[in-house]
């Protein structure tokens, strides 16, 4: 779980702090903001993401999109790994109803939530990610679980199911 927030601060970022309006963004109930209907002069506001050397990020919208697309190739590298475990907790359930575990979901879930604003994430984002993240998780996991077949060579998996390595 605290994978995602680690590469947050792996890549060093530090995130400002202010005492507007927006700072009620990062909590789980949002509140409730009129919408704007400002005509904005780009860009708006001052940059809020600070790196250790002082600088600032950042300078253009291809900028912010580049940093997004190498954090997203952090996170599917993250969610692969973390895939690999989802299938390896598989063979710790013995059927199929033991592969849901609506509690363990809750506790991952609410984890992430309590975890969120210690990276100053916004916690509506840690809630729904982590929602979609271990609602498909346990999609897979059901895959996974019924796809054995105890027949096959060796009790190993059908040919059809991918052998993860850790890299």
């Amino acid at each position: 779980m605290l994978g995602f927030f680690v590469v947050l601060q792996f890549i060093g970022l530090a995130i400002a702090s202010s005492s507007d309006l927006s700072d009620k963004c990062y909590d789980i109930l949002l509140p409730s903001i009129l919408p704007s209907t400002a005509n904005r002069t780009v860009p708006w506001g001052k940059p809020t993401i600070h790196y250790p050397n002082g600088t600032t990020c950042c300078s253009s919208l291809n900028e912010v999109r580049t940093q997004l697309n190498t954090i997203d190739a952090q996170l599917l590298q993250l969610l692969s790994t973390r895939a690999q475990y989802v299938r390896e907790a598989t063979r710790f359930k013995s059927t199929l109803p033991d592969v849901n575990d609506p509690s363990r979901n809750k506790q991952v879930i609410q984890e992430a939530v309590d975890a969120a604003p210690s990276v100053h994430l916004p916690q509506i984002i840690a809630e729904e990610v982590y929602e979609g993240i271990i609602n498909s998780s346990v999609t897979f996991e059901e895959c996974i679980f019924n796809a054995y077949d105890p027949k096959s060579a060796a009790g190993t998996s059908q040919k059809s199911l991918k052998s993860f390595k850790l890299d």
